[in-house]
């Protein structure tokens, strides 16, 4: 909502300067998103009067016009003819400028000295009428700067109108809550009608068919209108709160609407047939031609203006183009209505009309404003155009729009949601200074009633809230809460294992991504899901925003998939992210999704950042695997291990695997198959994870062990064993780990190799153990018996030879 300073103190007085100003409404309530100042485009314009006008002695279209500003007379060349000597006109002289930006400069013009410019308003920026020179006013001080003679200087404030408070979507209903804050009077605008003898109930009617959408609607007459320009006055008003000049009778609609929140409708009563209004909904599939010149189809529960044949308006929204004000319209049908809130916003979003009517109507306006606002119209409109009111108006209102009435406030109750304590006597003043009524009973109530234009208004806690915002939110007083038991909260074991996961990733270089639970149904096609996975079986959004948001994610594979996408689309392709988040899975119609938690990890690209001192290594399966690993050490997850064979269709079926705990599969990891990233238009290598973080939660171990730092030294032993491709190096490490010989300590890989010098489908895998006791230093004969165990245990179980 903007709001002209100049305009406001139309109706309250304000001393505040307009910074002051914008921070006093936005400490009550009404936040100031900012505030402009409007300055004139010209400099140096004057006001003068023609002494004298003669033609010019060499160019027929010309005249030598004597100028005067009281302490110099100028020599002037001029071609507009509407001017005469006497006319009061503004002077542009040598060295003022011109908004194009013209600086005004001594000319000869046809043999004859200019020493200035009498300028139109056009040429003066502050209007559109280029047909001749502006005149002014007869007592306007000759020689004054023509800024301060039209009082052209503004400060507009753009304040941010909460939706509840509809009662300032107005010029006077912010004059209220300045005169509220400041404890000024407010000063309504006086509507002056002159009515002729004409009754309007001779020349027109009005039935409401919807008095549900339609509580009340009023109208007027107005006969033997001019259609033309509007005066500055009223055109600077609009211009400076957005609006622009069309002609004196719209204009009009337009003021009053920002004046007083009432929006109104002008019908040309020629194209009215039978000469009536009535007000119905649509009938299904309906059109309509809007002001803005397109067709509307309409539903059936669109509440519509109409004559005795045709629709003529949206009711609450737009006026139709068969029915506007034009250039040689004589009489003018006036509207001013209430309708029903939820029709007209309905109808806006339904029709994607959101105009400045509807965005007051569908908020709630005043419903007892209409008449004061339609009397205000019709005497502007008669003042401005010459024409003349009928005597009456049509006031058709069948039922009565509720409103509020006497709400109890207790004092007590404002006390102990403030925490502090305002006097009766000023939260009397606070609200007698909203146009409430009060009605004091004693016993610390404080019966109250709203004014009917301040529709927020309903409940107690709503006028405690007035009290609050006048009275100060800064004289609030800070204070601590009174806790006689701090209990210390629990934090749950699946908020530890994701906190632990995001300690491990970040410390490894990958940030974190927050996606949409939304994706295309078409991911499951791009992923290759097989028919009978239960990842198809999606959820599906009843009313998605976009086909890319129409089911619920089953995995979250594919939207990091997306993530490396974008990313590549803008030249990023190195990447290290993760997210921690929910899958659904559809269980039927009628049941609850089965909700999972999950884990997903992505990397591609070069392992470290560009750096002198790193070669360009690209990160692969193994620096994911090693974060995995990390992560299962830290949650103590029972049984750790990585196996081939699992088989996720996303992924390459040889550089893939399952992560489990025991026999256990708490996720994959693996590299993504060439297909779906040609799909998802992706290069690799990209390798992904993820993990069903309920089971590790369920498997997180919160006891910790710990054991003394070593004594004795340790003795280690190198084996290299060659074994089929097919027999994964974590079945030899757990043959190893499995052993339950107390001296082993570890085993770790050291070695794998393939190529010359060993037989063809085998590789040679070196292991190394580490063995120490905690009493002793061992010999190597205790070592050497130990160690030939377990490689035999190795030997028969994996089936492999010692090279």
């Amino acid at each position: 909502m903007q709001v002209s300073l100049k305009w406001l103190r139309d109706y309250v007085d304000v001393d505040l300067s307009p910074e002051e100003l914008a921070d006093r409404l936005t400490m009550s309530g009404l936040e100031v998103d900012s505030l402009n100042r409007i300055e004139p485009a010209f400099s140096g314009v004057r006001v003068a009067r023609i002494v004298s006008i003669k033609p010019h002695p060499h160019a027929e279209q010309l005249s030598l016009c004597e100028v005067t500003t009281g302490d110099a007379t100028y020599p002037v060349v001029c071609g507009a003819k509407n001017i005469h000597a006497g006319d009061i006109v503004p002077l542009a002289p040598v060295g003022a400028i011109l908004p194009a930006g013209d600086l005004i400069r001594s000319a000869r013009i046809r043999d004859e000295v200019s020493e200035g410019m009498l300028c139109s308003e056009e040429e003066l920026g502050i209007g559109g009428d280029a047909s001749g020179i502006m005149l002014l006013p007869s007592d306007f001080p000759l020689g004054k700067g023509l800024a301060e003679a039209l009082d052209l200087r503004d400060a507009v404030l753009d304040i941010g109108v909460t939706p509840n408070r509809s009662d300032c979507l107005s010029i006077v209903g912010v004059a209220r809550e300045v005169a509220a804050i400041t404890g000024k009077t407010l000063r309504y605008p006086v509507a002056v009608v002159m009515e002729n003898d004409e009754d309007i109930r001779r020349i027109t009617s009005v039935s409401i068919e919807d008095p549900d959408l339609c509580p009340r609607y009023t109208a007027r007459i107005i006969k033997n209108v001019r259609i033309g320009p509007s005066p500055l006055w009223i055109r600077r008003r609009l211009e400076a709160v957005g609006l622009r000049s069309i002609n004196n009778i719209v204009d009009v609609t337009n003021f009053v609407m920002m004046e007083l929140g009432q929006p109104l409708h002008a019908f040309d009563f020629r194209f009215l047939a039978e000469g009536r209004i009535v007000v119905r909904r649509s009938r299904a599939c309906e059109t309509f031609v809007s002001l803005d010149g397109k067709e509307h189809t309409l539903g059936a529960d669109t509440l519509m203006i109409c004559d005795g044949v045709k629709p003529v308006a949206i009711g609450g929204v737009m006026g139709g183009l068969n029915s506007e004000v034009k250039e040689e319209t004589g009489t003018i049908l006036l509207e001013s209505a209430y309708f029903n809130p939820a029709s007209i916003r309905r109808t806006a979003r339904a029709l994607a009309m959101g105009t400045d009517a509807a965005f007051r109507f569908e908020r709630g306006i005043d419903p007892e404003g209409v008449v004061r606002a339609l009397d205000r119209a019709a005497g502007l409109m008669a003042e401005l155009s010459g024409g003349t009111v009928c005597r009456g108006m049509i006031d058709q209102y069948p039922g009565t729009v509720a409103t509020v009435r006497d709400i109890p406030l207790r004092v007590k109750r404002v006390r102990d949601i403030l925490g502090t304590a305002v006097p009766e006597e000023e939260i009397v003043r606070i609200l007698k200074s909203l146009e409430m009524e009060i009605d004091q009973r004693g016993n610390g109530v404080i019966h109250v009633t709203p004014p009917t234009c301040r529709v927020d208004i309903t409940r107690e806690i709503d006028l405690i809230e007035e009290v609050v915002r006048l009275h100060g939110y800064d004289r609030v007083p800070t204070t601590l809460p009174a806790v006689s038991v701090i209990a210390v909260g629990r934090i749950d074991e699946q908020r530890k294992t994701e906190a632990w996961l995001r300690e491990i990733m970040t410390g490894a270089g990958y940030t974190e991504v927050i996606n949409y639970s939304f994706i295309p149904s078409v991911a499951v096609d791009q992923l290759g899901l097989d028919a009978a996975d239960e990842r198809r079986r999606h959820v599906r959004i009843r009313n998605p925003l976009t086909e890319e948001q129409a089911v619920m994610r089953t995995t979250m594979v594919y939207s990091l998939l997306r993530n490396a996408a974008r990313n590549a689309d803008v030249g990023r392709f190195d990447l290290k992210i993760f997210e921690t988040g929910r899958t659904f899975i559809g269980m039927g119609a009628g049941k609850q999704p089965r909700e999972q938690n999950r884990a997903a990890f992505l990397t591609t690209g070069r392992r470290y950042e560009e750096r002198w001192h790193f070669s360009d290594l690209q990160a692969d399966f193994y620096d994911l695997q090693g974060c995995v690993e990390n992560i299962l050490d830290l949650l103590r997850i029972p049984a750790p291990s990585f196996r081939a064979g699992v088989h996720e269709p996303f992924l390459h079926p040889g550089k893939s695997c399952g992560v489990f705990s025991g026999e256990e599969q708490v996720g994959f990891l693996g590299e993504v198959h060439p297909d779906i990233l040609s799909r998802m238009s992706l290069t690799g290598p990209v390798v992904v994870c993820e993990i069903d973080l309920d089971l590790l939660t369920a498997k997180y171990s919160t006891k910790t062990t710990f054991r003394a730092i070593p004594r004795f030294p340790s003795s280690s032993r190198d084996v290299a064993f060659l074994i089929r491709l097919g027999v994964e190096a974590g079945e030899l490490l757990r043959t190893a780990t499995d052993s339950a010989e107390e001296l082993l300590e570890k085993v770790q890989i050291f070695d794998v190799y393939e190529g010359k010098n060993i037989p063809v489908g085998t590789r040679s895998l070196g292991l190394r153990f580490s063995y120490r006791s905690t009493d002793r230093t061992l010999t190597d004969d205790e070592v050497n018996e130990v160690h030939a165990r377990i490689v035999k245990k190795i030997v028969h179980a994996s089936g492999a030879s010692i090279r």
